[in-house]
């Protein structure tokens, strides 16, 4: 089911509506990336500036061309570590746009969905996003402690978030927020999997940008194929 949804999502990326998401959500990206690029030299370049003597290394005269022939590996690794906050953040502003376009394609006999106001939506983003910074902060003892496991313990973690990401703001658009506590619990499962297929991809830099798209469409899938599926007690 997770795979299924997943590979249909893959199939609709040269829908009008994903692409102008995607180039939105590359330019939003860039602009991030570029912003914590600029304050990391403009911090280096204050803690150790240009001219400056240390004991045993002499005068430093050498950092802005280090900092300039670093950049690329910077960006990169920086978009791996800020990918996950990043995709949350996606989640919030562009969902509506994904799970319109994944609806209308393959569930076009749905009613519309539940309105969610701008500034609830925006609440609950910014709200989750600052869980997902703090959680990282906390977890980041855990993966200097154990380095071979931190790969495995990162995408563990924010699979559970991403997953409780994206599963809240899908059944939201369907369920009041009492019902959508209840999708979740009930798939609980499922979701954690299905934000761990999300959460592996945001470590690789250039695909990551495909992520928080692929996300929204594949739990939107997800959703309404899980409240499709007979239940047990039927």
């Amino acid at each position: 089911m997770i795979l299924d949804s997943f590979f249909k999502s893959v199939g609709q990326l040269l829908d009008r509506r994903f692409i102008s998401v995607l180039l939105m959500g590359i330019g939003l990206t860039v602009a991030l990336l570029v912003a914590f690029y600029v304050g990391f030299v403009r911090l280096v370049a204050w803690l150790i500036p240009d001219g400056m003597s240390l004991p045993w290394v002499g005068e430093i005269t050498w950092l802005d061309n280090a900092l300039s022939w670093a950049g690329i590996p910077i960006m990169l690794i920086l978009s791996v570590i800020l990918m996950v906050p990043v995709a949350s953040a996606f989640t919030g502003l562009f969902l509506d746009r994904i799970a319109d376009a994944v609806e209308d394609r393959h569930f076009p006999a749905l009613p519309p969905p539940r309105h969610v106001g701008v500034v609830e939506g925006i609440g609950d983003a910014l709200r989750f996003l600052g869980v997902i910074v703090a959680v990282n902060l906390i977890a980041l003892v855990a993966y200097l402690a154990v380095p071979p496991l931190a790969p495995v313990l990162f995408w563990a973690v924010n699979g559970a978030l991403l997953g409780r990401e994206y599963a809240q703001m899908v059944a939201l658009r369907r369920l009041d927020g009492a019902g959508a506590a209840a999708f979740r619990a009930k798939h609980r499962g499922t979701i954690f999997a299905a934000g761990v297929l999300m959460v592996v991809p945001l470590t690789i830099p250039i695909v990551n940008l495909l992520v928080p798209i692929l996300g929204a469409a594949t739990f939107t899938h997800l959703y309404h194929a899980l409240n499709a599926r007979p239940s047990r007690t039927a």
